[in-house]
């Protein structure tokens, strides 16, 4: 199967993607059809997940997967139905390391298998391969990935489940000139998500009138970070901007201290997270994170999900769980308002899905596969926890 192109998916052009669903794509649809009944006559509609489930980075596809686990098992307990008859919705998870080569191998596993709909990757820097594979065979996908380039690429079956980079990074860049200072130092870890949220915040330090005096760059694999800390430490930064993972910001946050380098850390939500403060321990102190999104007790639904998530998993809710069970939930519903659970048949009900779920409720996508309102939320490192600073956007 060819890639779709985004507009085919105007409401001047439905009508063709509704003609080319039953003819030119038709061997594709019937393949994606919810699988043979059971003896009691419900058939299952499979969900593809995919993130790193193992390696540094297995803290964040942990509790994005359980996030997706937890909505199947509502929408199960709510009996669905489609096209007249029971379904059951099953998750089919993959581990993709954050691997892009891996990820790449489990897209075509799941083309081949005729899943349903896919949930992920994670990471931005799998996603943007994988979606690929996935347009090609016509099947819908909701990422984690914040990369503004994995929406670029134009393909109709690609959908994001929170805000991207190019929101996050330039309200962070205006904050930090109007409340950090006009002098900042910028690292990235060279990764989709890191370089993409690092050149977002770059282009809004200069846009809001501040000055970045170097650009920095690590990898995703890195620990020590001592000779480009030094030579960023003669420049007396007043922020030093961090595009990367907690398993490199919190050793970086570190080794800030130990140079004796004041400026603050500044970083995305892949610092925004419980495992940065068990890393850093008592040099997180002080650090600044963003995340994209709203924080848990200001989601329109978010206590009710702190609360059955916790009984359900015996832990808190980090960061992405909330994100995973609203794209599944919104996943859910396009099939539903399509009465179907083939591809071809959903994909222009997603394209134009107004939902309301945990963490949003006017859940929303632009032309692109973007949300259109998401929220941004300032945190710092006080007392040993993330603390609010201030929240804009989102409802």
């Amino acid at each position: 199967m060819t890639q779709t192109p985004r507009l085919a998916l105007t409401a001047v052009a439905l009508a063709t993607v509704m003609a080319l669903s039953a003819c030119g794509k038709q061997e594709q649809s019937a393949g994606n059809s919810a699988a043979p009944a059971a003896t009691d006559g419900t058939t299952t509609v499979k969900i593809g997940f995919s993130a790193p489930l193992t390696g540094p980075q297995a803290h964040y596809g942990e509790e994005y997967k359980n996030g997706v686990t937890l909505a199947i098992e509502d929408v199960n307990a709510e009996k669905p139905k489609l096209g007249g008859q029971p379904v059951k919705f099953e998750l089919v998870a993959e581990d993709d390391q954050a691997d892009p080569k891996t990820a790449t191998q489990i897209a075509q596993k799941f083309a081949d298998a005729k899943v349903n709909g896919i949930i992920g990757h994670f990471n931005s820097g799998t996603a943007i391969p994988a979606s690929k594979i996935y347009a090609d065979a016509g099947i819908p996908g909701i990422a984690m990935a914040t990369a503004p380039a994995y929406t670029q690429q134009g393909f109709a079956t690609a959908f994001r489940s929170m805000t991207s980079d190019t929101q996050q990074g330039g309200v962070m860049g205006q904050w930090v000139v109007e409340k950090l200072g006009k002098n900042v130092v910028i690292i990235d870890d060279r990764t989709a998500y890191g370089q993409g949220l690092a050149d977002e915040f770059e282009k809004s330090v200069k846009a809001a009138g501040g000055n970045v005096l170097k650009r920095e760059f690590t990898n995703d694999k890195a620990t020590d970070f001592t000779a480009i800390l030094t030579t960023i430490k003669g420049t007396n930064p007043d922020v030093v901007f961090y595009g990367g993972a907690d398993a490199q910001s919190a050793p970086m946050a570190k080794q800030m201290k130990r140079l004796g380098l004041k400026a603050p850390l500044v970083s995305g939500e892949m610092t925004k997270t419980p495992t940065f403060l068990q890393l850093a321990g008592s040099d997180a102190e002080g650090t600044v994170a963003s995340l994209a999104g709203l924080p848990l007790d200001q989601m329109p639904k978010g206590k009710d999900y702190e609360t059955r998530y916790k009984a359900r998993f015996n832990q808190d809710v980090a960061t992405y769980s909330p994100y995973g069970y609203d794209a599944t939930r919104v996943l859910v519903a396009a099939m539903q308002k399509a009465d179907s659970a083939d591809p071809a048949k959903y994909l222009p009900e997603l394209a134009k899905i107004q939902h309301s779920g945990v963490t949003s409720s006017n859940w929303a996508y632009d032309s692109k596969g973007d949300l259109k309102d998401g929220g941004i939320t300032v945190y710092k490192v006080q007392n040993g926890a993330w603390t609010v600073v201030e929240s804009v956007g989102g409802k």
